[in-house]
């Protein structure tokens, strides 16, 4: 391995490789020694790095995508620091966009690559904002798919407030409360209207294993505040090498990301680029999410 940047992390092997199913590509779990942290991250495909996060969303989440993107990609997914499978030396830690991203800049390391291309949804596409920032030239294409930047909302105070109560009711009620709380604020339809609501984000399934739990009270209790008040240095973001793309579901009609994610276009003066279903599209439409996501990195 070489270290362009001067950084010498612990690096463990692969420990697991999946069989792939009929039409999938084979699968690489490997895990990655960071500071404070050890990350659990999959490689599948060949052909040009592609790096696909999410936060919380896991690895899993994004498996439907990375095996449509496994064809002509490289693709690499990793479990965030402190979820699933990313586990924590102190597990009191808050994430932040910012630890997030030089984690991401390790596992470049690790892979021995120089740049790649990135998509980041939600909280992942506020990790692929600061890694822009803070790792110059480590990310060819950033495609931030509906990034919540509360901050960069005219009523950002008010947001914060409603955050903070979201923490709040989380500790008082637990996890469910939390999550409806957290989606009637999105603009997710928690009440079963007529409209047809949009695909809930991973991380709030409707029979929650153990696991989910465990990241849904990491994500309230230690990711969420610290995701919301991020401000993205658009300086940074224009001034450089990277492209910025950013994305916006097709049907994500009134949620509230995609006011944030027309905030970040006209500050880093871009038009948003549109992408098949809503919030979570990439779950629900995989193949055409790749398909999307191939022509706006050809530009």
């Amino acid at each position: 391995m070489r270290f362009p940047r001067g950084r010498s992390p612990t690096f463990v092997t692969a420990i697991a490789v999946d069989r792939p199913g009929e039409g999938r590509p084979m699968t690489t779990t490997r895990t990655l020694d960071v500071p404070g942290a050890r990350l659990r991250y999959e490689v599948r495909g060949s052909g040009p790095l592609l790096l696909v996060m999410g936060s919380p969303m896991d690895a899993e989440a994004f498996g439907p995508l990375a095996d449509a993107l496994a064809s002509d990609h490289t693709v690499v997914t990793h479990d965030p620091r402190g979820i699933s499978g990313s586990t924590l030396d102190d597990p009191g830690q808050d994430s932040t966009p910012e630890l997030r991203a030089d984690d991401v800049a390790v596992l470049l390391d690790a892979l021995d690559a120089d740049c790649a291309d990135v998509l980041g949804s939600s909280g992942g596409a506020v990790t692929g904002l600061a890694l822009v920032a803070r790792h110059p030239g480590r990310v060819r294409t950033l495609v931030a798919h509906e990034p919540p930047l509360l901050e960069l909302l005219p009523d950002a105070a008010e947001q914060r407030a409603a955050t903070e109560e979201i923490i709040a009711t989380f500790h008082r009620e637990g996890v469910g409360a939390a999550w409806t709380k957290f989606m009637a604020n999105a603009g997710f339809d928690v009440d079963g209207g007529e409209e047809a609501a949009p695909t809930p984000p991973p991380g709030e399934p409707s029979e929650p294993s153990e696991q989910d739990l465990a990241n849904s009270a990491r994500f309230f209790a230690h990711e969420l505040r610290g995701t919301t008040r991020y401000v993205p240095d658009i300086a940074a973001l224009t001034a450089g090498s990277t492209r910025v793309v950013v994305g916006i579901g097709a049907t994500s009609g009134g949620l509230i990301t995609v006011g944030t994610s027309r905030a970040l276009a006209e500050r880093i003066g871009t038009a948003p680029v549109e992408f098949p279903g809503d919030h979570g599209g990439f779950v629900e439409q995989p193949k055409e999410f790749a398909e999307r996501l191939r022509e706006v990195l050809r530009g």
